[in-house]
């Protein structure tokens, strides 16, 4: 048992030593004893008492272990020490070193500070689908409550409870999702994974992470139409005011005059943070947008830590393993011919390709062989031909291969260009509006002018924000300039092709063609609301 000077008593973080000294399992053990007692609202303990109450694994057998971790408690400030009167018998039982112990507030703020911590740490997370749909069914019980005013007011009552339900709901569903992929990083990271556990999990996680996603974008939609119809005519203010009174009512009466603004500025983030959460606005995207981009992304990082695994699995090798089996293989070698063989096969260091070795040369190096130290200028001379002597290259003589005439070819290319551009040309022609029209009267159009048509309007439609009405874009090659606008009349445009009809929203639209004589060099004025 160490003496317990880690610390002075009165520091302020006193009661967490006995978490980095030796015996801290002990120490664990004894405060978790009086947490227990204190759930079964024993307020003091014994020495043997916490003895008996201590798990056989941690319990030492000797009684003064016990004491002596008690004492160190004490002094670290985690535990009080008094005497214990109620068992003396005898005046020598007064000499003799009795206590009962019992917690200090120190010490219970500490053991729950390490419960949260331990909560904290070991806690996974989980995508919550059904609080999804607990919190549409709250936002619809508050449309209701909002929609008594004209009956005398909303309650307050309903409106607190239903408020409070529908927060409760929304924090754990972002606690819990925050979390989640937190620990799935984590299970991604492969650090203490165990390869066959995360391959029987990984299907299911990514069953999981589709089937939130599909709850995710169908309800998260419909709760950001709700939170909309809340908002409207200041319902969800009036709501929000009537939480606060209602909680400010049972405030202390120094608290009494600001409670009900603390309340309801309390409120108002709360209802703030549910708002950003659904609802994307200024050119910022909502949460539950940014948690379906990031579970749609884990699926495919989980399939690439799966290819790891396997690739791992099956033992692929790579660059410096090829190298060490390359020098097992040099040092097994039998002598050195054998090794130059290896090295040659292995690095491709091949003679000269200009000098052909054939089976006379073979058969003449064997039969008259040069030692490789002899030098070049005593060993017999190589032939070499006088045309690679002179211009370095040697070429066969023969006839030449005959040109291929290719003018046809190249006659037929340019007349598909030209007719190419002539259809072009047409289509921007027809697609280019002198003024704002509607969508529905550009009429019917050939197949090439539909799709110069649909390639505006998905370059259009790419730049088109929530809550904008009006966009304008220009083509990729800028020829083309397109100017939508959104009609609120709710009606629908057609346009007829041979190939079918295409339908969708009517807009009020302009269509310039940047390319026309007189028009280039004219600055873009565009703007994108």
């Amino acid at each position: 048992m160490t003496s317990p000077a880690s610390g002075p008593r009165g520091s302020e973080h006193a009661p967490f030593i006995h978490l980095t000294v030796p015996n801290a399992a002990l120490y664990r053990q004894v405060m978790c004893a009086f947490l227990a007692a204190k759930e079964r609202f024993a307020v003091h303990l014994r020495p043997e008492d916490v003895q008996a109450a201590l798990e056989p694994e941690h319990r030492p057998p000797d009684l003064d272990a016990v004491v002596k971790a008690l004492d160190s408690l004490v002094e670290w400030g985690n535990l009080r020490a008094d005497p214990d009167t109620s068992r003396v018998t005898a005046v020598e039982d007064f000499y003799r070193k009795r206590f009962i112990y019992q917690l200090t507030q120190a010490g219970e703020a500490a053991e729950q500070a390490l419960s949260v911590y331990d909560e904290v740490l070991g806690r996974r997370g989980a995508l919550q689908a059904v609080a999804l749909h607990d919190i549409v069914t709250q936002l619809r019980a508050l449309l209701v409550i909002a929609a008594e005013r004209e009956e005398g007011g909303p309650d307050a009552a309903k409106a607190h409870l239903a408020l409070s339900a529908l927060t409760g709901r929304f924090e754990a569903l972002a606690e819990n999702a925050r979390a989640f992929m937190g620990s799935l990083q984590r299970t991604m990271d492969l650090h203490g994974v165990e390869v066959e556990v995360f391959l029987a999990y990984k299907d299911r996680l990514i069953q999981y992470l589709e089937r939130f996603i599909q709850d995710l974008i169908t309800l998260g939609g419909r709760i950001a139409v709700l939170i909309g119809e809340l908002e409207q005519d200041g319902r969800a203010g009036v709501l929000l005011r009537l939480a606060a009174a209602r909680e400010a009512a049972d405030a202390a009466p120094e608290d009494a005059e600001s409670a009900e603004e603390q309340a309801y500025e309390r409120w108002a983030a709360k209802w703030s943070g549910l708002t950003a959460w659904f609802v994307s606005a200024d050119g910022r995207e909502s949460q539950a947008r940014l948690l379906r981009g990031r579970a749609l992304g884990a699926i495919p990082q989980l399939l690439a830590v799966v290819r790891q695994l396997n690739e791992r699995r099956a033992g692929r090798s790579d660059r410096s393993a090829d190298f060490r089996t390359l020098a097992r293989w040099f040092a097994e070698a039998p002598d050195d011919e054998a090794r130059h063989r290896l090295w040659r096969a292995a690095f491709g260091l091949y003679s000269a390709r200009h000098l052909t070795v054939d089976a006379d040369t073979l058969a003449e190096r064997t039969a008259r062989p040069v030692p490789a130290s002899t030098s070049w200028a005593e060993a017999e001379p190589l032939r070499i031909s006088p045309q690679l002597r002179r211009t370095g290259s040697y070429e066969r003589r023969g006839r030449a291969r005959r040109v291929q005439d290719r003018s046809e070819q190249r006659h037929r290319l340019a007349e598909i260009a030209a007719r190419q551009a002539e259809e072009i040309a047409a289509a921007r022609a027809r697609l280019a509006t002198d003024d704002t029209i509607r969508l529905s009267a550009l009429g019917e159009l050939d197949p090439v002018a539909f799709g110069l048509f649909l390639q505006l309007l998905g370059d259009a439609l790419a730049t088109w924000r929530p809550g904008m009405t009006n966009t304008v874009a220009t083509s990729n090659d800028g020829s083309m300039e397109i100017r939508l606008t959104a009609l609120a009349d709710g009606t629908t445009a057609e346009i007829r092709t041979p190939g079918g009809t295409f339908r969708g929203p009517d807009h009020l639209i302009e269509i310039t063609d940047l390319a026309r004589p007189g028009r280039a060099g004219q600055p873009h004025t565009g703007r994108d609301d």
